[in-house]
């Protein structure tokens, strides 16, 4: 047996946008260390830069940060509209922190992300006080009139952290309290965060209560590698039949729901290592050789938890034994792309057999050789899942966007190579 490949994956996307925004809203300078140096991350930094504060253009994965606070509320106007360039939990988060400030800002982003619902979070941000505006039906350009929030109880129609964080961060700034209630329980950050930095918190099954807070503590926090991004990386060893170590990697359990799959389908994956890093759950993911994959139901409860991992368990499942019938994601229709669209038309223009449902999809896995092109439609996980895939000895799959991964794992395809070369 072949020892196995120690690596590890870049920073977790959502805690490096959250720890910037707390770091932004904390009194005192905040420490932090492995921020992604993604796209999106990198956007937030630059609405962040607009509102007054001090964060770095760039910086690396490597690097520590510190950033000095404006405090709960003191972020200061903007004099142009706030670009968010493609990432969805900056637009959505920041219109929570922009709405519990006095001011006024125009938030806007690429072509993707100004067709993606904002009006799931100007709902209940309406009701706590603030004021918006659309240019279209729904979407970017969007502009928010804030301050004079509030309290809010909120019961959420589906399970959303970003819907549930942008409550929380305006209720935050403003102040005062707030309550959110999911059908099903949605990643768990934010709430994490604020009560590792002192917020009063209570959590309960269904239920996020945040207490008035005062003065927001600045963080001392190490980014945990993203469990995302290992799952593509997994996913590769998984397809090689080869074992695989990743150091650090994140195992919130509101986001490792794919680890769970995995397992489902055949593949051995442990823990080691365990920890806590400023209130998240940390580990190193070891996996062991696959004998072969079968296919699985995916869908109720655990969907909010696997959402962004559903591509690449969708290109596993066309290699697996039997059928994988994934449903309940309805919600992948307005991802960065339509997701379910995406994956079950990539499918089958390499050769795999796959059929589109309202709310997921059906595969029906085989050995047969993949080949042909992939359009990702600008969709950064799209090119990682079908290039992992690509990367299996006999496919030959050609990726049309190689370069959309720089949103959320930046050198993806010198490390998928590297692993690939040293199978």
């Amino acid at each position: 047996m072949s020892t196995a490949r120690n690596v590890s994956v870049p920073g977790d996307k959502s805690l490096s946008h959250r720890a910037l925004m707390f770091a932004a809203l904390a009194t005192g300078r905040s420490t932090v260390r492995g921020i992604l140096p993604s796209a999106d991350v990198m956007h937030t930094a630059g609405v962040l830069r607009r509102l007054g504060v001090d964060v770095p253009a760039t910086w690396s994965a490597d690097e520590t940060l510190e950033i000095v606070g404006r405090g709960r509320r003191g972020l200061r106007q903007a004099d142009v509209d706030l670009d968010c360039g493609n990432s969805g939990t900056t637009t959505r988060l920041m219109a929570g922190v922009i709405a519990g400030h006095p001011m006024r800002a125009t938030l806007v982003g690429d072509a993707s992300l100004s067709r993606r619902p904002m009006r799931r979070i100007a709902r209940p941000l309406t009701q706590m006080g603030a004021a918006f505006s659309f240019v279209a039906d729904d979407g970017l350009p969007m502009t928010i009139q804030g301050g004079g929030l509030r309290d809010l109880d909120w019961i959420s129609p589906t399970a959303s952290a970003q819907v549930k964080s942008a409550i929380l961060l305006a209720a935050l700034v403003a102040g005062c309290s707030a309550r959110v209630q999911e059908p099903t329980r949605s990643r768990d950050h934010t709430e994490r965060m604020l009560s590792a930095l002192g917020a009063p918190v209570i959590v309960t099954e269904d239920a996020v209560l945040l207490g008035p807070v005062d003065v927001l503590a600045p963080l001392d926090f190490d980014v945990p590698g993203d469990p995302s991004s290992a799952l593509f990386l997994i996913a590769g060893a998984v397809l090689r039949g080869e074992p695989l170590e990743i150091r650090n990697v994140g195992v919130n359990a509101t986001r490792i729901g794919a680890f769970a799959v995995l397992e489902r389908m055949g593949v051995a994956l442990t823990l080691a290592n365990e920890r806590q890093s400023g209130g998240e759950p940390v580990a190193d993911v070891h996996v062991a050789p696959c004998a072969g994959l079968r296919g699985v139901d995916i869908g109720g409860a655990e969907i909010p938890s696997l959402i962004d991992e559903i591509p690449i368990l969708a290109c596993l499942a066309a290699r697996a034994e039997g059928e994988t019938r994934i449903a309940d994601a309805a919600e992948l229709r307005v991802k960065e792309s339509d997701r379910i669209s995406a994956v079950v038309t990539n499918l089958r223009a390499i050769g795999a057999n796959a059929d589109e449902l309202p709310d997921g999809m059906v595969i029906r896995g085989a050995t047969v050789r993949l080949t042909g092109p992939v359009i990702t439609r600008a969709d950064h996980r799209i090119a990682m899942a079908f290039g992992v895939l690509g990367a299996v000895p006999g496919n030959a799959i050609t990726i049309d966007d190689p370069d959309c991964v720089s949103v959320s794992f930046p050198g993806f395809w010198a490390m998928l190579n590297d692993l690939e070369a040293g199978a």
